[in-house]
């Protein structure tokens, strides 16, 4: 199954929350908080979206961030993602 955006949504695969911190504390599992850091998966085509004219400027492959409490999760198979408009989309990562 393949999931296609319409409009000016955008598909996201959340990254891995890291299990360590940086001075090497092993966070358990309850306590560990999802990264807002994400790889684009799919690209809607923009166009008129709203009366108003958008244009797609994420692509995929792109790492970006987006907005905390943004999108909608949605499970296709065993994976999980995150479909989100474009305006959610806080930056690109490069």
């Amino acid at each position: 199954m393949k999931l296609v955006p319409l409009g000016d949504r955008v598909v996201l695969r959340q990254l891995v929350a890291e299990e360590t911190t940086k001075s090497g504390i092993v966070l358990p599992g309850q306590n560990k908080e999802k990264p807002q850091q994400a790889e684009v998966i799919a690209v809607g085509p923009g166009g008129m979206v709203d009366g108003k004219e958008v244009k797609m400027e994420v692509k995929v492959g792109d790492n970006v961030i987006f907005s905390k409490y943004s999108g909608n999760e949605v499970k296709v198979e065993e994976d999980e993602y995150i479909i989100v408009r474009q305006n959610d989309i806080l930056a690109i990562v490069k």
